[in-house]
């Protein structure tokens, strides 16, 4: 039979990889239409959409970031010889 674990794993990293993007695309483009939609009730044009769409980049960037560390930090305790007690350079 054949070893589809890292066919597998591939596809879930593709998977990640798109809801990466959407998420990084689709969500501030849709908080600076809400922010738009507020301007335009209430007369204060571009303040909310640009609060909402500065805010949510900024938002989703640092989440980015921290999911991406806290992933990394998983992978280097996997590597063999990897701990607290090395010295630092």
């Amino acid at each position: 039979m054949f070893d589809l674990s890292a066919k597998r794993e591939l596809n879930n990293g593709f998977g990640n990889a798109l809801t990466a993007a959407v998420e990084l695309a689709v969500t501030p483009a849709l908080m600076a239409l809400i922010g738009w939609w507020i301007d335009r009730a209430l007369g204060t044009s571009p303040l909310f959409f640009l609060v909402l769409f500065v805010f949510t980049i900024g938002y989703v960037g640092w989440k980015q970031y921290v999911t991406y560390d806290a992933k990394m930090r998983v992978q280097e305790q996997r590597i063999p010889g990897h701990g607290n007690d090395r010295p630092l350079p």
